[in-house]
Parts: C-alpha cells; structure tokens; sequence
C-alpha cells in the first residue's frame, strides 16, 4: 500500500492537462492513498514556506524536490525506489514559476528531475501524476508500462 502526496505551487489554468491530471489522480486513489495539495503562488520565498510548513504536517515522509538540477531516474528505477519505501509515505514537490527555494531543496531527501528539459508547473504535475500511475503500474505488474 502507497500514501503518496505532491505538494504542488499555483493553479491549474489549462483544463485540458487538468483533466489529465484529475484521471491519474482517481486512478491512484482507487489503488492507495493519494492527495494533492495546491498551494497559493506567490514569489519564492513565500512559496518556499508554505511548502515547508505543509512538509511539517507530515513528518516521517519521504520527500522528493522536483527540480531541473535532480537526478534523472526511468520510470522502472523510479518504481524500483517508491518499491523500497515499504510503505513509507512519500511526498513530492513541484515548485511555482519561478522554481523551489534552496531552503525546500535543502530539506529534501532526494532532488529529482523529470527531464533535462523545463516544463511549465503545470506540465511538470501531469508527468509526474503519470508516473506515479505508471511506478504503482510497474510495481502491481499491470500492462500498462510495456517494456
């Protein structure tokens, strides 16, 4: 059983990666515990401490900092990892426009990139709302994740 939260900075305004996002989040919830938790933008700083401050309320989780200088993993690595949290929760962090702060990427247990490449925030939160299906896909042995 997985509890996996992303702690994500701004609004959804394309309905249409909305949608997607909404699909993998109904699919990660019939399987396990799953939340996303939609913070208020702001400028670094500011965002930096609400996601602290939401990063408090759930001591114990493994955090995971989406940010462009992590480590690349391919979704079999990704899924072989969350494998090994046994249950530990895990929590993942998607910054606002303009990035994390260091104060969030210090405090992180592992620095994780989706790509080399940027993605808007929004972009960002529909890959890893994918994959995170794709790891609990993986780990289950379902054909959704063909090698």
């Amino acid at each position: 059983m997985y509890a996996y939260t992303i702690i994500a900075v701004g609004k959804m305004k394309n309905r249409h990666l909305a949608a997607i996002c909404d699909d993998f989040t109904k699919r990660l919830q019939r399987q396990g515990k799953f939340e996303l938790i939609e913070l208020k933008d702001g400028d670094v700083d500011s965002e930096g401490q609400r996601i602290l401050d939401a990063l408090n309320k759930r001591k114990g989780a493994r955090t995971y900092a989406m940010a462009e200088e992590g480590a690349t993993l391919s979704s079999m690595e990704l899924a072989g990892d969350l494998g090994k949290l046994h249950g530990q929760p895990a929590v993942f962090i998607i910054g606002g426009a303009y990035g994390l702060s260091d104060a969030v990427k210090q405090s992180a247990d592992t620095m994780l990139a989706l790509s080399p490449m940027t993605f808007t925030h929004e972009i960002a939160r529909m890959l890893l709302c994918e994959q995170l299906y794709r790891a609990v896909a993986i780990q289950a042995g379902s054909k959704y994740h063909h090698e």
